[in-house]
């Protein structure tokens, strides 16, 4: 019974040692954004660093900052991301929770946000392009929902 439990042991430790040395590397990416939020359109910028536990899931922090005529819109959200990290090609997917702050004429307010999305990379183990990411964004200010907003994004990512 013990050479069995050994053995078990055994295989595990092998097998865990193989399974990180799969994990992707960590992850930072940097662009422009548009957004969309209902009735009002800004253009700016979006980054996020993502860290990879296992091969295909990691954790994501993202920040962004959108502007338009007389306003600012910004999130800062985290939460996990799937990729499939195969060849030249990345797609993967994201859900995102956080904050987001809102400002116009002077006055501002906090909420919270959700982003639910995901995109493509293009690119080797060093350096991608983040051909497109597409986010369905909600967002709740003062007791009040807005789903229809789209976060649309491209830019460059490096892998370290």
């Amino acid at each position: 019974m013990k050479k069995y439990i050994a053995l078990a042991l055994f295989v595990c430790v092998v097998a865990i040692t193989g399974f990180a040395q799969e994990t992707p590397k960590p992850e930072v990416f940097g662009g422009y954004q548009y957004t969309r939020l209902d009735g009002w359109n800004g253009n700016g910028f979006n980054g996020s660093a993502t860290m990879y536990i296992t091969r295909w899931v990691g954790v994501q922090g993202d920040f962004s900052g959108a502007y338009g005529t007389g306003s600012s819109f910004y999130t800062y959200t985290g939460g996990p991301v799937v990729s499939t990290h195969k060849g030249m090609i990345s797609p993967f997917a994201h859900a995102l929770f956080g904050g987001a702050h809102a400002s116009a004429g002077g006055f501002g307010d906090s909420g919270f946000a959700m982003l639910f999305g995901g995109g493509i990379d293009a690119g080797n183990k060093k350096l991608a392009f983040r051909v497109a990411q597409v986010d369905w964004m909600v967002t709740r200010f003062n007791g009040f929902s807005d789903k229809n907003n789209v976060r649309i994004s491209t830019g460059a990512l490096f892998r370290f």
